[in-house]
């Protein structure tokens, strides 16, 4: 792994700025155009979605070639990472596609959200990392009480 120097977190940084820019220009950082996406009275965001896969799967394609399979961030090697399809991926989407129809926003537009005035997102944002941290506490309880446990003799 290449070191993480300034230039690391400046690409970062970089990618963060144009990421929360598109969703402010693109109107998706608003929760009533992304209820109204989720209601389909309003189909801008497919077109936004759809723009990002393009980009970001050129990007990537473009990117492995030109760095032998290296991570061009962080320069580890570049493979597919496949998850399995399994009872915590349908219950986990099951749960965030809930969240997401009630608060009208995802993760990242939540954040880009709050450079638009949204001030009352912050409940929401609130609530997700309550969610993130009960769920991590609840994932290593159950590995826990999983565990035996054994007494020295």
């Amino acid at each position: 792994m290449s070191d993480r120097g300034p230039g690391f977190y400046l690409s970062i940084l970089v990618g963060g700025l144009i990421f929360g820019f598109g969703l402010g220009y693109s109107h998706m950082a608003r929760p009533e155009v992304v209820l109204d996406f989720l209601q389909f009275d309003d189909l801008g965001l497919l077109f936004v979605m759809g723009g990002a896969a393009v980009v970001t799967g050129a990007t990537f394609a473009v990117a492995t070639r030109l760095t032998d399979r290296r991570a061009p961030l962080t320069g580890a090697a570049y493979v597919r990472r496949v998850k399995e399809f399994d009872r915590n991926v349908v219950v986990g989407g099951t749960i965030f596609g809930v969240g997401w129809g009630l608060s009208g926003i995802c993760p990242g537009a939540a954040y880009a959200s709050l450079g638009v005035g949204n001030w009352p997102i912050l409940w929401a944002l609130g609530g997700m990392f309550l969610g993130a941290y009960l769920q991590g506490w609840w994932r290593s309880w159950r590995s826990d009480a999983a565990t035996p446990t054994t007494t020295a003799d």
